[in-house]
């Protein structure tokens, strides 16, 4: 099943968790560290962040990745402080979908920016479409032709859904592993990058 079915058939919490482990891979480019998002995951552990719970830990984690004005940053920088100003106060309806197809196409678009094997004529988002094994019959699906880092983001992206969708509360330890495992992926492609420009 492809990404974007596997948005469309998602549950509440398998939206939230979907955009969140997106957003979650991407806080290095905010300078924030490995528990800023603990409040917002713990929230979906219970009723899929649907209460007091998801509002005050976004709060939370809002006040702690506060930054200076986006003028001047770049545009890798500038999606991950769009991902952040566009949760959802209220984990439910429309917004949280809107909210994970968005997240999805800017966490593989920050991939993306950061891979420097990345071919610029390539459209990760476009592959949202097709599965992540392979191609399809249409050539648009699969990972061929992705760079390294992109490929890796769009498979964390499914395997998060699956999760979700096959395990409900309990794939939230797994999603979390999944994100935690690219966050650390992007964290040392920022710092390689931050060194490189000093």
């Amino acid at each position: 099943m492809s990404l974007v079915e596997l948005i469309a058939r998602a549950d509440t919490r398998g939206l939230a968790g979907s955009g969140l482990a997106c957003f979650d891979r991407c806080v290095p480019l905010l300078g924030g560290d490995d528990e800023v998002l603990r409040p917002l995951w713990a929230s979906l552990a219970g009723d899929a962040g649907d209460g007091p719970d998801w509002a005050t830990g976004l709060a939370q984690v809002r006040e702690r990745l506060a930054g200076p004005d986006a003028e001047g940053e770049d545009e890798a920088v500038f999606l991950a402080r769009r991902m952040l100003a566009a949760v959802p106060a209220e984990c439910s309806g429309a917004g949280v979908r809107a909210w994970a197809d968005a997240c999805s196409v800017a966490s593989l678009r920050v991939h993306r920016l950061l891979d420097p094997a990345a071919d610029a004529a390539t459209e990760a988002a476009a592959r949202r479409e097709g599965g992540t094994e392979g191609g399809t019959e249409g050539g648009t699906g699969g990972t061929d032709g992705l760079s390294p880092l992109v490929a890796a983001e769009l498979r964390r992206q499914v395997t998060v859904l699956e999760v979700l969708a096959g395990h409900g509360p309990a794939g939230l330890r797994r999603a979390m592993e999944v994100s935690t495992e690219g966050r650390r992926v992007l964290r040392a492609v920022v710092s390689r990058r931050a060194r490189g420009r000093g």
